[in-house]
């Protein structure tokens, strides 16, 4: 019998009559415990093998259950740790994708073979993008984590299913300054201070929705950002680094004394529907309005979301502080923001490490005098 290590607990992995055999000794990996193990637990184990006493035990344990049983009460189990519009959206994709193929089989029977067949069926068959389907994998295994951490399987097969390919981010199709000028000169009312602060800030658009007048700071010219909306749910920003105070440009201070003229004396949400509050969601700018204005403007259609992607790209192509703009946009990290904006970096000077001269020039050789 072999003690092995599964997430700090010792599990024991033997053959019997060429039937493998794992079980966790629920004992966490110290070396007093493998001592214990041992020279206690493993000889009574091989004396119950012998007198068939294990097997009766065997016979008598709880009945493994199927998927979909198991599944609920995962996702019960993460409900609170979970933003509501996460566990709204996972629980959804679980309905649509998962649940169908997976639902009345035994968590114990289903193969690391069956998830790459799915996953790839995914693909194929629906269409759906590689990154997608991660998501949707990811989804999948959490539940088979949780059955393994309560020890309901002895391994998580998502774990030795097929790897998916890298999945392409989403394409930047970035708005010129002179097609923002042509959303502003045909957007009319509260939408378009709407855009200018999606353009001027790269605000997520859930958090414009649910940018409240307290968050705006006119004499310091700052915005708080506190808070988001999706699906209706007020709750906190897409991550720690989401909650965050950024900068009032300039070209944004006139449109939101514009938007204070129609919505200030509400001292509640900054956008407002004639219900005196929040936008539902996104869904709700664009179907009323975006799709129109841009209609107007004579400008091809875009996802809302690429006034995001517009404010990135314009103030890296213009020079400003890398730092800056990540802290502008949310970013955990500056990488993050490295890694989606890098190549609209633009050097200001294509004579690299000029400032080498200044102390090694006399000693530089030239091309031509190599050649």
């Amino acid at each position: 019998m072999n003690l092995v290590n599964r997430s700090g607990i010792l599990w024991i992995d033997f053959y019997h009559q060429s039937e493998r055999i794992r079980r966790s000794l629920g004992l966490t990996d110290t070396k007093a415990n493998r001592k214990y193990a041992q020279m206690k637990i493993i000889p009574e184990l091989l004396y119950k093998l012998n007198s068939g006493e294990f097997f009766e035990k065997e016979n008598t344990k709880p009945k493994i259950p199927i998927f979909s049983e198991y599944a609920e009460q995962s996702f019960a189990l993460h409900k609170y740790r979970r933003k509501p519009t996460t566990h709204h959206d996972y629980y959804n994709a679980y309905n649509k994708h998962i649940l169908p193929y997976y639902g009345k089989k035994r968590l114990d029977e289903i193969k690391p073979s069956e998830v790459s067949i799915w996953q790839n069926m995914l693909i194929e068959k629906f269409e759906i993008g590689v990154r997608r389907v991660k998501q949707l994998r990811t989804i999948l295994a959490v539940i088979f984590e949780d059955a393994y951490k309560d020890e309901i399987i002895t391994r998580n097969p998502t774990r030795l299913a097929t790897t998916l390919p890298k999945s392409q981010l989403g394409k930047i199709e970035a708005f010129s300054m002179e097609e923002i000028q042509k959303i502003f000169s045909v957007a009319e009312g509260q939408f378009r201070n709407f855009y200018a602060v999606g353009f001027f800030t790269g605000m997520r658009t859930g958090e414009i929705i649910g940018l409240k007048w307290k968050d705006i700071d006119f004499e310091n010219r700052e915005i708080n950002i506190e808070c988001t909306v999706g699906r209706g749910v007020e709750s906190a920003p897409k991550t720690i680094g989401s909650v965050r105070t950024i900068d009032m440009l300039d070209p944004l201070i006139s449109f939101l004394k514009d938007q204070f003229e129609i919505t200030g004396d509400q001292n509640a949400y900054v956008f407002m529907t004639s219900n005196n509050g929040h936008f539902f969601d996104s869904k709700n700018i664009r179907d009323h309005d975006w799709k129109k204005t841009l209609k107007s403007a004579g400008i091809k259609y875009r996802t809302i979301y690429q006034m995001r992607h517009t404010f990135a790209t314009m103030m890296i192509e213009n020079g400003e502080d890398i730092l800056w703009v990540s802290n502008m946009l949310g970013h955990t990290t500056a990488k993050m923001t490295l890694e989606r904006y890098a190549r609209y970096i633009k050097r200001k000077d294509k004579h690299r490490a000029s400032f080498l001269e200044k102390s090694f020039g006399h000693n530089l050789v030239t091309v031509e005098e190599v050649a």
